[in-house]
C-alpha cells in the first residue's frame, strides 16, 4: 500500500519540478514581438493589425539629423562684463602717463586707446571658447547685458589672440606695426564675455525638445502590414515603433503577470497530462518505470528552458537548437510512438512564447519525424550522419515550401533561417556522445552499447573462451538461437543476443564442475548431491557479482538472474530423492535463487538455454526427436509458471518452438557417407553399376539419414 502511494508521489514531484523550471524560463511579457523583418524584404507572417494605438517613432538616423539641423539655430549665451574693458583701458592710460612708453608718439597712444575701446565694445572671449565657437556650427552668440540678450554674429567678437592681431594689423599704412608692438597691448587684453553654461544648456534642451520624435500615429485596429507585402521605410518605422512599445510596456502590474503565468502554466499542465495519459494507456511498462518518466520530462524541460533562454536574443535562435535530438533519444531507448508523442509535446510547449509559432511548429515537427523514421536502431556512427543530413534536408524543404506558400519569392527567402537549420544539423551529430551521458544518468542501455558488449574480444568473453571453452560455445549457440526467435516474434534481438553471451559468466568461478567443460574427470562423483547442486546453482549469484565487477548494465545482469528463474537443479535433486527418499530432501537446497523472467527477451533466453543444453544429450538427431525435446522442455517451463510474469503470448511461444526445431535440425544435420575407391580395375559398365549400387547402399544404410519434406 505504501508503494502504491509512493510511486505516484514521485511522478507528481517529477512533473512539478519540470513545470516550475519551464514556467521560470518562459518570457513574462504580456506580449512578445518575435517577428524577423528587414527593409526591402517581404513580410512572411500573417497580416499584422495594431491591437492598440501607438506613435510612429522616427528612425534614429533621421531624428539625429533633424536635431543636428535644429542645433544650428542655437546661440550660446555670454554675460557681458564691461568693467573688465574699462579697467584695462584705465590701466593702459595710467601706464602711458607714468612714462612706460617714452619712445611712442602721442598719436599712437590715442589710436591704441580708441582701438581697445572698440574691441571691448564688441566683446572678447577666451581663446579656447572662441575655438569651439568657430569650429562648431553656431553662427551667432547671445550677449546678455543688463538682463537684455542681443544676438551678435560670431565674426563681430574676438578672442584675446584675434583681438591683438586686429590691433596690430589695423591701419598699418598710418601706424607702424613696429611702434605699435612697443605698447605691449596684449597685456591689456582680457575676456569681458563670460560663457553662461546654464542658459546655453537650457536653450539647447528647448531646441531638442522642439524636435518631434514621431511621424504620426497608428490607430487601434489599423493594418500595419499585410502578408507578402514588402517592408518599406514607413512600414519599418511602424514595426520598430510597435516593437519598442511592446518591450517598454512590460507587465505593468502584478495582476497582468499572474494572468500570464496562469495561462502559460495551464497550457504546460494540459500537455503534461496528455503525455502521462498516453504512457498510462499505451505504454504501461514505461509509466511504471520511474527512470523512463524522469528521462522524458528531463528532455522536455531541458530543451524548453534552453529555447526560452535563446529566445531572449532573437526569435531565430530557437532554430539553432536540435530538438530532433530528444526524439532520437526516446526512439533509441524506447519506441517510435513514444518518441513522436514526446517530440510533439516538446515543440508545442516551446512554441508558447513565439508569435511565429506556426512556421516553427511545421519545420520542427517535420525535422523530428524525419529523425524518428530515419533511425530505427542506432548501431553505427554513420547512421547518425545520415540522419542529420535527412533532418536538415527535411527542415529546409518545409521552410522553403512554407515561404513559397506565403507568397515569398526565392530572392526574399530568409537566409538566416536556413543557416540556423544547417547549424542545427551539425549540432545533431552530438547525439552519439550524449547517448553515454543518458545511459549513465538514467540507467538505459542503447543498441550501440549492446553491440560493443557483444564483441567477443571484450575482456570477460575472451576470458571465458580460454578458461571455459564449452560454456563459451554454449553461450554462442544460445545467443544465435535466441536472436532468431526474437526476430521471429518481434522482440529485441540484439538485447537477447548480448544477454545470452553473458548469462553463464558465473561458471568462470569453477568451470570444471559443468558438463560442457569436462573431459574425462567428473568432480561431482566425489561430492554429495546437495554440494554438487549448490556449486551448479552458485553460477547465478557468482555471475551477478562478476557482472557488477565488470560494470555490465542492469539489463544484462537481469538475464543472468532470470535465465534459470526459480527452477531446480533437477538432476541432483532426483539423485538425492532416489538415495534418501523424497520426504527427506529439502527442495530449497536444489532451487535457483533467481526470479522468473519478466520480459519477453528473458523468456526467450530461458527457453533457448534449456533447449540448447538438452539437445546435446539426444542419442539420435531427427525431426521427431528434436520436436519432442523442444516441446517437452518448453511445455514443462510453461506449466511450472516460468512465464507468468512476462508479457509473452501463446503465439510467441508457438513461434519460438518452430524456430528452435528448425534451427536445431540445421545445427545437427548429418552428412552422407562418401563412397570409397575400388582397388581392382573394372570395366567401364561394371564400374558405373557398382558405383551406383554402392552409393545407394551408403545412403539407405545410414541410421542418421532423415528425409526432409
Amino acid at each position: 500500500m505504501r508503494e502504491k502511494i509512493r510511486y505516484p508521489l514521485r511522478i507528481f514531484v517529477c512533473t512539478l519540478v519540470s513545470l516550475i523550471c519551464i514556467l521560470w524560463a518562459l518570457p513574462k511579457e504580456r506580449e512578445a514581438f518575435n517577428y524577423e523583418y528587414a527593409q526591402g524584404q517581404p513580410w512572411r507572417y500573417d497580416p499584422l493589425i495594431a491591437k492598440f494605438a501607438f506613435p510612429i517613432k522616427k528612425p534614429e538616423a533621421k531624428l539625429r539629423q533633424e536635431r543636428q539641423q535644429a542645433l544650428e539655430r542655437l546661440t550660446p549665451y555670454f554675460i557681458s562684463a564691461p568693467a573688465v574693458g574699462t579697467q584695462m583701458v584705465r590701466n593702459f592710460r595710467s601706464d602711458y602717463a607714468e612714462g612706460q612708453f617714452p619712445d611712442v608718439p602721442y598719436n599712437y597712444y590715442t589710436h591704441a586707446v580708441a582701438m581697445l575701446q572698440e574691441v571691448y565694445a564688441r566683446g572678447v572671449v577666451e581663446p579656447e571658447v572662441y575655438s569651439q565657437l568657430t569650429n562648431g556650427k553656431e553662427k551667432a552668440v547671445s550677449i546678455i547685458s543688463e538682463k537684455i540678450a542681443t544676438v551678435h554674429p560670431i565674426e563681430e567678437i574676438y578672442s584675446t589672440r584675434t583681438a591683438y592681431q586686429y590691433l596690430m594689423e589695423h591701419e598699418t599704412e598710418t601706424y607702424s606695426r613696429e611702434i605699435m608692438a612697443r605698447l605691449k597691448l596684449n597685456e591689456y587684453l582680457e575676456a569681458n564675455l563670460l560663457y553662461d553654461s546654464v542658459k546655453t544648456g537650457a536653450a539647447r534642451d528647448n531646441i531638442l525638445a522642439s524636435v518631434s520624435t514621431t511621424d504620426g500615429y497608428v490607430e487601434q485596429g489599423e493594418l500595419i502590414i499585410d502578408r507578402a507585402e514588402r517592408v518599406d521605410s514607413l512600414k519599418k518605422a511602424k514595426l520598430d515603433s510597435l516593437k519598442d512599445e511592446i518591450e517598454q510596456n512590460v507587465t505593468e502590474n502584478d495582476t497582468q503577470g499572474q494572468i500570464l503565468m496562469i495561462g502559460q502554466g495551464g497550457m504546460v499542465i494540459i500537455l503534461f497530462m496528455l503525455l502521462l495519459l498516453y504512457l498510462h494507456l499505451f505504454r504501461r511498462d514505461l509509466f511504471s518505470n520511474f527512470n523512463s518518466v524522469c528521462l522524458l520530462f528531463s528532455l522536455i524541460t531541458f530543451f524548453c528552458v534552453l529555447s526560452c533562454l535563446m529566445l531572449r536574443f532573437n526569435v531565430l535562435t530557437v532554430y539553432l537548437i536540435p530538438f530532433a535530438m530528444a526524439a532520437i533519444f526516446v526512439r533509441v531507448f524506447m519506441d517510435t510512438r513514444t518518441a513522436f508523442m514526446v517530440h510533439t509535446v516538446l515543440i508545442l510547449i516551446t512554441s508558447i512564447p513565439l508569435s511565429t509559432c506556426y512556421q516553427f511548429v511545421l519545420v520542427q515537427m517535420v525535422g523530428g519525424l524525419a529523425g524518428i523514421y530515419s533511425l530505427r536502431d542506432l548501431t553505427e556512427r554513420q547512421q547518425l550522419f545520415r540522419t542529420a543530413a535527412i533532418v536538415t534536408f527535411a527542415m529546409c524543404a518545409m521552410g522553403v515550401c512554407y515561404e513559397l506558400s506565403q507568397g515569398v519569392t526565392p530572392d526574399g527567402f530568409n537566409k538566416r533561417l536556413y543557416t540556423h537549420i544547417a547549424f542545427n544539423g551539425v549540432a545533431l551529430l552530438s547525439t552519439y556522445p550524449m547517448l553515454y551521458a543518458m545511459e549513465w544518468m538514467f540507467g538505459f542501455t542503447s543498441t550501440v552499447t549492446l553491440i560493443e558488449l557483444s564483441n567477443t574480444n571484450s575482456k570477460i568473453l575472451r576470458r571465458m573462451s580460454k578458461e571455459a571453452q564449452g560454456t563459451f560455445v554454449h553461450s554462442m549457440q544460445v545467443a544465435n538461437l535466441a536472436a532468431e526467435v526474437a526476430d521471429k516474434i518481434g522482440a529485441k534481438a540484439q538485447l537477447v543476443r548480448t544477454g545470452a553471451l553473458y548469462h553463464d559468466i558465473g561458471k568462470l568461478v569453477s568451470p570444471v564442475f559443468f558438463t560442457e567443460n569436462q573431459t574425462d574427470v567428473n568432480p561431482h562423483e566425489v561430492l554429495s548431491e546437495e554440494r554438487s547442486a549448490q556449486i551448479i546453482i552458485s553460477h547465478v549469484p557468482e555471475g551477478m557479482k562478476m557482472a557488477e565487477r565488470y560494470h555490465l548494465p542492469k539489463v544484462i545482469r537481469e538475464f543472468i538472474l532470470t535465465h534459470h528463474g526459480t527452477g531446480m537443479a533437477r538432476y541432483f535433486y532426483v539423485q538425492s530423492c532416489n538415495k534418501h527418499g523424497e520426504e527427506n530432501v529439502n527442495k530449497e537446497d536444489f532451487t535457483y535463487p533467481g526470479r522468473n523472467p519478466f520480459t519477453r527477451e528473458q523468456a526467450i533466453l530461458m527457453m533457448a538455454d534449456a533447449v540448447e543444453a538438452a539437445s546435446r544429450s539426444l542419442k539420435e538427431y531427427n525431426e521427431e526427436s528434436i520436436s519432442d525435446l523442444v516441446n517437452r522442455i518448453i511445455d514443462t517451463q510453461q506449466k511450472s509458471g516460468c512465464f507468468t510474469e512476462c508479457p509473452i503470448t501463446f503465439k510467441d511461444i508457438s513461434d519460438a518452438k518452430r524456430v528452435f526445431i528448425d534451427s536445431l535440425k540445421t545445427i545437427y544435420h548429418t552428412r552422407i557417407a562418401y563412397p570409397e575407391m575400388n582397388k581392382q580395375p573394372l570395366s567401364v559398365n561394371s564400374t558405373m553399376e557398382q558405383q551406383t549400387e554402392s552409393h545407394k547402399k551408403n545412403i539407405f544404410s545410414s541410421n542418421k539419414w532423415t528425409w526432409k519434406k
